[in-house]
């Protein structure tokens, strides 16, 4: 996905180098959730290491599955206040009573690569239908050629298959069902900050990647920015067929 490259974006936290933790976990939403529950929400990434490495709060059975969890962790999210992206889903993490795993989707899509190059084919994907884990290798293969093993592919495909899974997008065992998610406010927030910080503007933030994978209309979709831009979390306005957002209280974590 060419268009999807974020050369511009990574000052603020994205990733485009690296091809990141699914070549040997998934979102980990569940661990995300453990440990920012665990920690204030004013900590630092020593306080997220020494919860996951001291304090074992994903209790993990061996220091090794420690480490191993601390570091995709990290790739994944950065677990650092210093990037934006991480800080800013820090802060709205708190107000999502049902968007945990969606808020975790999109930072990961952020943070890699190659869960990024798949993102096209769950859009391109209609409700109902099924995809298996080949099918993400089959992306991922197409995108990096010759970048990863036979093996890798497998282990990543499955990798890919559990997090759309965990995000709510599919659903089932082996064959797994496309299926529309459910957006709250906070979502809708971080979706268009993230599309915001990769260049989007105006009507065309609504149009983007970011947007699209939250399966909700446009009508929706505005709706529920006119209610982000009550909590604070951005500004909305909107004239006739003109639509304009920024977000003030988000970029200001770029100079604390």
């Amino acid at each position: 996905m060419a268009a999807f490259e974020l050369q511009e974006a990574e000052q603020f936290g994205f990733v485009n180098k690296q091809l990141g933790a699914h070549l040997g976990r998934t979102i980990m939403a569940e661990d995300l959730g453990k440990v920012l529950d665990s920690c204030d929400t004013n900590a630092t990434l020593e306080d997220y290491q020494a919860a996951i490495l001291d304090e074992n709060v994903l209790l993990k059975k061996s220091s090794g599955a420690r480490d191993e969890s601390f570091y995709r962790l990290k790739q994944l999210y950065s677990l650092d206040a210093s990037k934006v992206i991480f800080s800013v889903l820090r802060e709205l993490w708190a107000y999502s009573a049902t968007g945990h795993n969606l808020l975790s989707l999109l930072c990961a899509i952020a943070r890699d690569p190659i869960l990024r190059s798949t993102l096209q084919l769950l859009l391109e994907t209609p409700e109902g239908s099924t995809l298996i884990a080949k099918d993400f290798e089959r992306v991922v293969s197409e995108t990096f050629p010759e970048r990863l093993s036979p093996k890798t592919l497998a282990s990543v495909g499955r990798n890919l298959a559990s997090s759309w899974t965990q995000s709510g997008h599919l659903l089932g065992e082996k064959g797994k069902s496309r299926q529309q998610v459910v957006p709250d406010v906070p979502v809708v927030a971080y979706a268009l900050f993230l599309a915001y910080l990769s260049g989007d503007r105006g009507n065309l933030l609504f149009d983007s990647p970011w947007l699209k994978i939250l399966d909700t209309s446009n009508h929706q979709l505005h709706n529920l920015a006119q209610q982000a831009s009550t909590k604070g979390w951005l500004e909305y306005r909107n004239a006739g067929q003109v639509t304009e957002i920024t977000f003030r209280h988000f970029m200001e974590k770029l100079h604390e």
